[in-house]
């Protein structure tokens, strides 16, 4: 979330968002701001996204299906065989349950950085990941809605003035 308030004259962040400063609502990928207010193309961009990460999804398990005769062409063996399908099953479960926990969460960088070649291995379960979120909302839409609505919640309390001047204030007796 950002606290800057651009530059003056202009408004922050998309219409309907805080005027003359306040939070200014984070960008989301293929989506830009335009999660605030459902507007600018949302529904085209969310049906895109989803067909997107779909067919490439798709694309992907094809590839690796080349993979798979690759290996059986090479007659490697059933264990190599056996194991090669388990690290791609296995890889991609753990990489679609880490995107759908991102879709909720902030993640820790470091535990993301130890985690990244086996979520490049398991790149399938985070395309379909996408797809399945992407059929509800934006990916991610709901943790930076949230992010949101409580900064411009904390922006408004820390700029709601006061009325009444408090040095003409009664004094209880």
């Amino acid at each position: 979330m950002s606290d800057e308030t651009g530059t003056p004259g202009t408004s922050a962040g998309t219409p309907g968002a805080v005027q003359g400063g306040g939070p200014r609502p984070e960008a989301l990928r293929f989506f830009g701001t335009s999660w605030v207010n459902h507007d600018d193309g949302y529904p085209a961009r969310r049906a895109a996204v989803a067909v997107g990460s779909l067919v490439l999804a798709v694309a992907s398990c094809f590839v690796l299906r080349i993979a798979y005769e690759g290996i059986q062409i090479a007659e490697t063996g059933a264990f190599v065989t056996v194991l090669v399908v388990a690290m791609f099953a296995i890889c991609s479960a753990v990489a679609f349950r880490n995107t759908w926990e991102g879709f909720g969460k902030r993640h820790d960088p470091a535990r993301q950085a130890s985690l990244r070649g086996l979520l490049a291995i398991g790149f399938v379960g985070s395309l379909l990941a996408y797809f399945v979120r992407s059929l509800t909302e934006a990916p991610g839409e709901k943790l930076h809605r949230e992010e949101y609505e409580r900064a411009r919640a904390e922006h408004e309390r820390r700029t709601t003035r006061r009325t009444g001047n408090p040095a003409k204030k009664k004094k209880r007796q």
